[in-house]
């Protein structure tokens, strides 16, 4: 899958990276990003392999064209949990502390 000027855009927008944050995760020259972003010239395949990598890197998952039109998003953190109500969570710990039942005064 090729990367789009307008896939590279978004990617940095939802990182909130500036161009001179992907020059140095990518290590790819800011005036090339610009003009790639711009329109204005469309960089080597390696290039943007590299460009790629890097937002791939940072968290970006970027989704091909499946006739909805190609995009990028956020992929999910490993470590993110679910989500849990910790009121809930602690009363259920001491619920399997002690003996007596929900609302007994345990």
């Amino acid at each position: 899958m090729c990367l789009s000027s307008a896939q590279c855009r978004a990617a940095r927008a939802l990182l909130a990276w500036s161009q001179d944050d992907l020059s140095s995760a990518s290590k790819v020259a800011k005036a090339t990003i610009a003009n790639f972003e711009a329109g204005k010239r469309s960089p080597y395949d390696r290039t943007l392999q590299d460009v790629k990598h890097a937002l791939e890197g940072a968290g970006v998952v970027f989704i091909p064209e499946n006739g909805g039109g190609a995009g990028v998003r956020l992929a999910k953190r490993a470590d993110a949990s679910i989500d849990t109500n910790e009121t809930e969570t602690v009363q259920y710990e001491e619920y399997l502390k002690n003996d007596a039942p929900p609302g007994a005064g345990g």
